[in-house]
């Protein structure tokens, strides 16, 4: 056991381990690093999207209250057509 341990190969196991820790460490912050930019870059078009969508919302509102009939005046044209029928249906016959 003493010439295991004077030949230096534990000092050369512990070297290895020490060097798949750091490529397995290496390896995990690539991946995690990529999904946290690939996760910024989709909020980046979510976000410009509800900007589109907002400015489309409020087009669409603006062309619909240019386009909305106007309903007060076509009521008081009806009404005042039924206000004539009832002076004509009060004139008596001769």
């Amino acid at each position: 056991m003493n010439e295991v341990l004077n030949s230096g190969a534990l000092s050369f196991a512990s070297l290895a381990v020490s060097v798949v820790v750091l490529v397995v460490g290496l390896v995990l912050w690539f991946f995690i690093n990529r999904a946290s930019s690939r996760t910024n870059e989709q909020i980046e078009l979510l976000e410009a999207l509800l900007d589109q969508q907002k400015r489309q919302n409020a087009l669409l509102r603006r062309l619909c209250e240019a386009n909305e009939p106007e309903k007060a005046e076509e009521p008081a044209a009806v009404q005042t057509q039924d206000e004539d029928d009832d002076i004509i249906r009060l004139v008596a016959e001769r």
